[in-house]
């Protein structure tokens, strides 16, 4: 058997899509805090989301890791009507 090629800590398939869907969430709440109107309130969720992120960064176990991403999206779908019925 040869030795792997890999880095010891390489994404298994799973682990990278995982974290593909992470980052897409990420970017999607950045990208619709934008949209908030109000300097202050943006910088507080831009706060926000950045430290939720940043504080979650090594979870490893995939179960957990799943219901933060529900979570995240649930989230964003929020701020999502909530900019919905503003402009309204």
């Amino acid at each position: 058997m040869g030795i792997s090629r890999l880095p010891p800590a390489a994404f298994t398939l799973k682990q990278f899509l995982q974290r593909q869907r992470v980052l897409a969430i990420y970017r999607n709440m950045l990208k619709t805090i934008r949209q908030v109107p109000g300097e202050a309130d943006r910088k507080y969720l831009t706060d926000w989301a950045r430290e939720e992120f940043k504080r979650n960064k090594k979870a490893t176990d995939q179960d957990a890791i799943r219901m933060m991403i529900t979570q995240a999206n649930n989230h964003l779908e929020e701020l999502q009507k909530s900019l919905a019925l503003a402009k309204s």
